[in-house]
């Protein structure tokens, strides 16, 4: 049972400390998805909730926003530890309630969720410069995402990812967290690739309490890969990443994509092919990464 509770707070915009983005805006704490690898689960312990994560929800209520017009040019990131798109969202809106204070201030915003609910603000969306909105998107089987989240299934993802890039708003597919062995990553862009502007690859990470979960989910359903999980998480060897970013390489060769590494900043026109990006662990495994910064130059954007 989802324990949902009403709160008010002194300010919904928040200095981010991402690279990709000015303010960090979180409507709810906590988040009904429940995902069993979310890294957001570390809010619980500033929240009071004694709850397993993934079943309590406290919506936010706040002052009407000030000095809106400061936020002109700025980027705020909807959903850094929430999914804003969550199912108590369609009951009590506030996410929409942001969305329309923020209208007109000439702000620009990104957000990430796990949900087709987004497309009832789609029209709001669209009015926002620059939007984008991403779908995390780590599999094409549906008991593998039922088991990891209780997110909108991934056919519905993907419809909504392409009625938004159909609509002429910025689409990321989010390839996110990568499970070993698990996620076909090659499958999942070319299911993407005409629906989005943008495919981001990151590693599955896995630290706190739910490392011990993962790894117990990897025992009990994927017993042939323990041995290899124990090798990435517990032995720290980091090849198997190597391995599928140069696997990954190669398929966007062939498919005349653009693949590069850990630089956000790179996107092309809206119809054009995305362009992929590589997050995993930066250019900490990456020797060439910083110098392959800013490769494409304007051209390309």
């Amino acid at each position: 049972m989802m324990n949902i509770n009403e709160i008010q707070v002194r300010g919904i915009l928040s200095k981010s400390n991402l690279p990709v983005a000015d303010y960090s805006v979180n409507p709810y704490v906590g988040c009904a998805h429940g995902c069993k690898y979310c890294y957001a689960s570390f809010m619980k312990r500033f929240t009071g909730h004694t709850e397993p994560w993934g079943t309590f929800v406290d919506v936010k209520y706040w002052k009407p926003i000030a000095h809106k017009e400061k936020y002109r040019g700025k980027e705020l990131f909807i959903g850094s530890v929430t999914d804003p798109y969550q199912p108590v969202e369609e009951t009590y809106c506030r996410t929409r309630k942001l969305l329309e204070e923020m209208q007109g201030t000439g702000c620009r915003i990104s957000i990430s969720t796990k949900s087709d609910l987004i497309l009832r603000d789609i029209d709001l969306i669209a009015s926002f410069p620059e939007a984008r909105v991403s779908w995390s998107i780590n599999t094409l089987d549906e008991d593998f995402r039922s088991d990891m989240d209780n997110g909108s299934t991934i056919e519905q993802r993907f419809a909504a990812m392409e009625q938004f890039h159909k609509a002429g708003i910025r689409t990321t597919c989010f390839i996110s967290p990568i499970f070993p062995e698990i996620t076909d990553v090659k499958a999942i862009m070319e299911k993407a690739k005409d629906k989005c502007n943008l495919i981001w690859l990151e590693n599955l990470n896995l630290r706190g309490d739910y490392k011990h979960v993962i790894l117990q989910y990897i025992k009990e359903k994927y017993p042939h890969l323990v041995s290899l999980y124990e090798d990435i998480y517990i032995n720290k060897d980091r090849s198997y990443w190597k391995m599928l970013d140069e696997d990954t390489r190669q398929y966007c060769d062939l498919q005349q994509l653009p693949y590069v590494r850990n630089d956000d900043s790179i996107q092309r026109g809206i119809h054009e092919p995305p362009v992929v990006v590589n997050y995993f662990y930066h250019e900490e495994i990456i020797p060439s990464a910083q110098r392959k910064r800013g490769q494409y130059n304007a051209e390309n954007i």
